[in-house]
């Protein structure tokens, strides 16, 4: 990499390169604790829909706010402040933004914010994986067209996963698994912000005191949150997605290549080129030895071939861990640090040209699938509510189904019940209009083979 050279560069000749972020929670105070020291790196604004806590994740991340922040747009570029403001839509049009990073958590926020951005010329950088997995292939042909850039936030799995997969391809290795640790047992894909802490293990105290949001934790414990994220990387790299969901095998780091190889070969996958997530946790709940509950991996192979023997050999010369027949290995990477390593996409797309992922086709789809018999007339309270959770699906099956995906799962009407663990689909729901609905259907009619009609 030479991205650090490439900033003190643009650092150097006065010209940093101008960034711009939306939304202040998390991941985007965990950015905001690193901008501040990169060198060739200008924050010219933050936007949040409430201003208080932009200003109070400037505090939190250790910036002085009483001499870092700007008037105006013009103040900022000419002396290296920052603007914050209520207004996303001032920020994307401001002179001189370069790249604009969307940290809403809202998928409907984020697709709007990353059209608006295309149009003015901004590079994207979408934190919000929900909106890459509701219409990012989408998004991503709108960028290509307009020379621009987006990408997925490196720091977050999906786009270190993508990073590790073009490695193994780079080097002439086929990917046979690719995806990330979590705690998960069968059980917790019924989990609801009643029982979430329950089942992270968190004391409810704790948790309120932390304020930890049980919703939106709640998407990790249910699968929900796996489910986005592997169907992301499908979508990325053109692995496949399994077809019954993932499989969650408790597995640790020195068990990836023996577990995560086809079926044929002794292993759980259905073939190889899979997405899958590895629990941490045994079926009996006992703790998995040496798990990879926050990191990555990449599970790959030797050519097939008894010409691949030499690479085989070499995978144990050089103290690779592989299974039993010497052919498969992995590589993983045991943590990630989230929106503290989101600069190299920023870097990437501005010095570069490149994404840090981006979706290349329409692999993968998450649906809407019911976490108990609901009747019509149920509301459905979307990603890690009491109603549904996201299940993986191969994207030509989600289209033959006419899946409801995930995303647009909030604050919409059953008109038909649906069964415990049945996906709810278009036909079972009364959904307004709006732009991200007109988005993942243009979407959906952009891949489905010809001569098949959406469902209603």
């Amino acid at each position: 990499m030479n991205l650090a050279r490439k900033l003190k560069a643009r650092a150097a000749e006065g010209r940093p390169v101008r960034v711009g972020l939306i939304g202040a929670g998390k991941f985007g105070s965990m950015f905001l604790s690193q901008v501040r020291t990169t060198p060739g790196m200008h924050l010219i604004g933050i936007a949040d829909l409430s201003r208080e806590r932009a200003v109070a994740a400037l505090d939190a991340t250790g910036w002085d706010t009483g001499s870092a922040l700007a008037r105006d747009f013009d103040e900022a570029r000419r002396t290296g402040r920052t603007v914050v403001t209520e207004d996303a839509a001032a920020l994307i049009a401001a002179d001189g933004l370069e790249v604009i990073v969307d940290a809403t958590g809202s998928p409907a926020a984020g697709l709007h914010h990353a059209l608006s951005a295309i149009e003015h010329g901004r590079h994207v950088v979408m934190v919000t994986v929900e909106a890459d997995v509701l219409a990012g292939p989408l998004v991503a042909e709108r960028a290509r067209r307009a020379g621009v850039v987006y990408a997925a936030a490196y720091g977050d799995q999906p786009a270190l996963v993508c990073d590790m997969v073009d490695w193994a391809e780079a080097c002439g290795f086929r990917v046979v698994a690719a995806g990330k640790g979590t705690r998960h047992l069968p059980a917790f894909h019924g989990s609801t912000p009643e029982t979430v802490w329950d089942n992270l293990a968190i004391a409810p105290e704790m948790a309120q005191a932390g304020g930890m949001n049980p919703q939106m934790f709640n998407s990790f414990v249910d699968g929900t949150k796996s489910a986005i994220e592997m169907a992301a990387i499908s979508n990325m790299t053109g692995l496949k997605a399994p077809r019954d969901g993932l499989l969650f095998p408790p597995c640790g780091v020195d068990d990836l290549a023996r577990v995560l190889r086809p079926r044929a070969d002794g292993g759980v996958l259905e073939e190889a080129g899979m997405v899958e997530v590895v629990s941490s946790l045994e079926l009996d709940g006992r703790p998995v030895f040496r798990d990879l509950r926050w990191g990555v991996y990449v599970v790959l192979e030797a050519d097939p071939s008894q010409r691949g023997d030499y690479a085989r050999r070499c995978f144990k010369e050089y103290g690779m861990v592989t299974d039993p027949s010497g052919r498969y290995t992995a590589l993983y990477r045991p943590y990630h640090l989230i929106g503290l390593e989101l600069g190299i996409s920023v870097a990437a797309a501005a010095l570069r040209g490149e994404a840090t992922g981006s979706a290349i086709g329409f692999y993968s789809d998450v649906a809407a699938t019911a976490k108990r018999d609901l009747p019509a007339g149920t509301v459905l309270d979307g990603e890690g509510g009491y109603t549904v959770y996201g299940r993986i699906m191969r994207a030509e099956d989600s289209l033959a189904l006419g899946a409801l995906p995930i995303g647009l799962a909030h604050h919409v009407t059953l008109r038909n019940p649906v069964k415990a663990g049945a996906a709810v689909c278009w036909a079972d729901v009364e959904i307004a209009d709006g732009e991200a609905v007109r988005l993942r259907r243009e979407m959906e009619r952009m891949f489905r083979p010809q001569g098949e009609r959406l469902s209603a």
